[in-house]
């Protein structure tokens, strides 16, 4: 997929070092996965709130070959919803059930909840490169993806966090626009700031409305980071990014073992094999594959 054509992710630091801030308009990513997965309006949802929830959380890992993988298992009809991010942002991700229709919620809003469940988890992989990564699970606070985010940093690392996470979509199932962003307390944040920030947050219009009205990510900073003397630390460009390839395919396979390659072999020339993030198909000739074994 092409790239946005400008920086759509930020971070920033308020002059004192208590408060950090992440916002990502997503719509081209959130695009992306609409047009490879073919999603319906309420997984498109889903799945783009937490892509961009992915994305935002990735851009805090150290490093840029580090990773990090949010997985949605809430047992309701959409299935698991996975979202992977490198540490430069850029995401991918699938949803079980693309395609899932549901009434809208009284709001009127489209019911993610009630897609992804919430008799289930949020599970946290951070890959860091060192010999085990880093696992945190919590329970399904409502499914709704932001709330669940929030949960987990409370819960898990207790970080004070605020996490707004917004997708609209249009009556023809494309992406009008996504977006969100994370707001960290950090040790020493004032009860007056903890405050300051509630306030800022409770003014402001949702994610959706403000991207709608032609606000970026900068100025979605400044709304919520008001009175704080925000720097900039930060600005990229990410979008939708799968990593597939034909020798990690290999690899996958070779992982079965020579004697289950064997009876495959024994079936087919070649085996087919689809990647879950991009739909890219690879095909593997099988005894060449058993040669290099």
């Amino acid at each position: 997929m092409p790239m946005p054509t400008k920086d759509n992710m930020i971070r920033a630091l308020s002059a004192n070092g208590g408060v950090v801030f992440c916002g990502l308009d997503s719509t081209e990513m959130v695009r992306e996965a609409e047009r490879i997965h073919k999603t319906s309006a309420v997984t498109s949802a889903a799945l783009g709130r937490l892509l961009t929830a992915a994305s935002m959380m990735g851009m805090m890992l150290k490093t840029e070959d580090a990773s990090i993988t949010l997985r949605l298992a809430g047992g309701g009809p959409a299935g698991t919803v996975l979202a992977v991010a490198n540490g430069d942002g850029c995401a991918r991700g699938y949803v079980q059930n693309p395609v899932v229709e549901l009434p809208l919620r009284p709001d009127g809003k489209l019911d993610v909840g009630g897609a992804v469940g919430k008799q289930g988890t949020l599970s946290v992989v951070r890959d860091l490169g060192m010999k085990e990564p880093y696992v945190g699970q919590i329970p399904l606070a409502s499914g709704e993806v932001a709330e669940d985010i929030t949960a987990y940093y409370a819960v898990s690392e207790q970080i004070p966090t605020v996490c707004a996470l917004g997708v609209l979509v249009n009556p023809d199932l494309t992406i009008a626009c996504a977006g969100g962003y994370l707001i960290q307390l950090l040790p020493g944040a004032t009860e007056a700031e903890i405050s300051q920030i509630e306030q800022n947050i409770g003014k402001m219009s949702s994610v959706t409305a403000l991207l709608s009205a032609g606000k970026g990510p900068e100025e979605i900073m400044q709304l919520a980071m008001d009175g704080f003397d925000a720097q900039l630390l930060d600005s990229r460009r990410v979008g939708y990014r799968c990593d597939c390839s034909l020798a990690r395919v290999e690899r996958a396979l070779a992982s079965l073992g020579r004697a289950e390659l064997e009876e495959m072999a024994a079936e087919q020339e070649e085996a087919e094999v689809c990647c879950q993030f991009c739909d890219k198909k690879y095909r593997v000739p099988l005894k060449k594959l058993l040669a290099q074994l």
